[in-house]
């Protein structure tokens, strides 16, 4: 177990877009903030098939507590490598969360869970990469998000099934601009036409890395 769930400081990250892991159903979401013609912001979610692509800035990820009982996601989070913090309340759960860049995407999103299936996952993908790290010096780990997999899990009530998801490195690449640029929250696009371009689009940041 690398990531040290154990033994806290409240850690604090950049507002940006979501990507959500269903860890029952085994759906990937993206989610975004929308702004619609009347002013008022919602939340866009598109599911994402795998496989697909994504870079990671492991060494960064944060490791620490996650909560919604308020309804909100309460974090209180350090950098990995740093003492585990405090657990806040009983319905804090142990959780990660790392910023990351999927292919095609011009802009970074925040990956974070609390399931202990996934935590597992993420755990190894760690190991994955301190494996990995020595001989790509400066690079980040392309990752390839595949069929996420059954995990049983016996309990007093029975059987309990539920999906993780599988991660695999396949490449290293140097740090893209993209993974560091602003995100900007977006309107709606069901809502507000396109603007129109004289050219062709360029493709977005990140489309041609992995």
């Amino acid at each position: 177990m690398a990531l040290g769930f154990s033994t806290e400081s409240k850690g604090s990250g950049d507002i940006l877009p979501i990507l959500k892991f269903d860890a029952k159903g085994g759906d990937w979401i993206a989610q975004d903030r929308v702004q619609g013609m009347d002013g008022t912001w919602g939340k866009q979610e598109n599911e994402l098939a795998t496989p697909f692509k994504f870079v990671a800035d492991l060494a960064n990820m944060e490791v620490g507590y996650l909560s919604f009982a308020s309804g909100a996601p309460d974090f209180h989070m350090v950098k990995i490598g740093d003492p585990f913090p405090v657990k806040p309340s009983d319905e804090h759960k142990q959780a990660i969360r790392m910023r990351i860049l999927i292919a095609g995407e011009s802009g970074p999103r925040e990956f974070s869970h609390s399931a202990k299936t996934v935590l597992r996952v993420v755990d190894g993908l760690h190991d994955s990469f301190l494996d990995g790290k020595d001989a790509n010096l400066g690079k980040l780990p392309v990752i390839e998000a595949g069929t996420p997999e059954t995990v049983k899990i016996q309990s007093p009530n029975g059987e309990l099934r539920f999906k993780a998801p599988t991660f695999t490195i396949v490449n290293w690449i140097d740090r893209p601009a993209a993974m560091d640029g602003a995100s900007p929250q977006q309107s709606a696009p069901e809502m507000v036409a396109p603007p129109v371009a004289a050219t062709p689009p360029a493709a977005p940041a990140g489309a041609d890395l992995f």
